[in-house]
């Protein structure tokens, strides 16, 4: 998309003839770009009777009179990430704003607290983006149990033939314990994922009760249970106050020998620290989507590490991956133009 912000070209043009009455949005993300990603060249998926975008170039940030405008006359926002933070002063300028559309899992932040009060509602895809995640955990589970990547320096190293069952002969997902750390979107997916594996999943959640536990088929433990007997321990909490560095360094001396700490969540809920210190024995290995900062120093010691797999917080929604909250986003706007209540209504503080 090249057109300026503030231009009424492209995707504007198809809607030129609708009638005054219908509903007007507009889009933030970053980088602009994104959105013929998750809407489709000219924000086809976007092209609903009874809505009309006042911009077809997302803004960025909130110092462009194209913006200013935009926020203005809008009763529908749509954001994706990068989006600003919007303040009480930015919605004193948008009067007619009644719903933020979020391709994303959670909407809430980029409003003040005052967004309740004033009757704005918030949709989120954090379903539809914690199935990618999901699908990501549990490869990279049955890749943990096979010890795939121990495996592969092994071969890389002797470039011969390798004997299984002399090398490795712990690896395999049969009878294998999987520690799930929060029974949360993602963790509930992944639980399900994990049902036709021959594994025992278990699950440390404080907020779990017995009957979720039962339907969901898992056991129900402590912390330092799930860690002490686990061979894979996969993360899934949200971070905030109770949750950032709740993986201590006394936990993370209880894995046992060989077994696999796999984060997708933030890097935030590890102490980091002191992981590097487990991993430096080799005694552990570790899968990490996400770390602390979110992008390391360029000589970082986990980027060189054997018993570490690490990539670019790559599990959430990419690629083909990406128009699927798009389609849910258009949903959404679909069921306001109809009169009908959001399908994922996200609670507000």
């Amino acid at each position: 998309m090249t057109s300026a912000p503030g231009s009424t070209t492209s995707a504007a043009s198809a809607f030129a003839g609708a009638p005054r009455s219908t509903i007007d949005f507009a889009m933030t993300m970053s980088p602009p770009e994104l959105a013929e990603h998750l809407f489709g060249n000219g924000l086809e998926a976007l092209r609903i009777d009874g809505v009309r975008p006042l911009q077809t170039i997302p803004f960025t940030g909130l110092d462009h009179p194209d913006a200013r405008h935009a926020l203005e006359h809008a009763e529908v926002l749509i954001a994706a990430w990068g989006a600003p933070g919007l303040s009480d002063a930015d919605l004193d300028h948008a009067p007619r704003l009644r719903y933020l559309l979020y391709a994303g899992g959670q909407g809430s932040t980029l409003l003040p607290q005052s967004a309740r009060e004033r009757g704005i509602q918030v949709s989120n895809a954090g379903w539809l983006n914690a199935i990618p995640v999901a699908e990501f955990t549990v490869a990279m589970i049955v890749l943990a149990n096979k010890q795939t990547f121990g495996a592969r320096h092994l071969y890389r190293d002797r470039r011969a033939p390798i004997d299984r069952e002399l090398e490795f002969p712990h690896a395999g997902n049969r009878e294998k314990v999987v520690g799930v750390v929060a029974a949360s979107r993602i963790g509930r997916i992944v639980i399900e994922r994990l049902r036709d594996l021959d594994l025992r999943v278990q699950v440390y959640d404080p907020y779990l009760s017995a009957t979720d536990a039962q339907r969901l088929g898992v056991q129900r433990v402590g912390l330092d249970e799930l860690m002490r007997t686990s061979d894979v321990v996969t993360l899934h909490p949200p971070l905030n106050a109770s949750t950032e560095g709740m993986i201590t360094a006394k936990l993370l001396a209880q894995l046992r020998d060989g077994a696999t700490l796999i984060n997708t969540s933030r890097g935030g809920i590890v102490d980091q620290d002191a992981l590097l210190a487990q991993l430096r024995t080799g005694r552990i290995e570790a899968i990490l989507d996400v770390t602390t900062p979110e992008v390391l120093p360029h000589d970082h010691e986990l980027f060189t590490m054997p018993n570490v797999f690490l990539t670019p917080h790559i599990s959430g929604s990419m690629g083909t991956e990406i128009r699927r909250l798009g389609d849910h986003v258009a949903t959404e706007l679909e069921r306001i133009v109809q009169g009908r209540p959001l399908a994922f209504p996200e609670v507000l503080p």
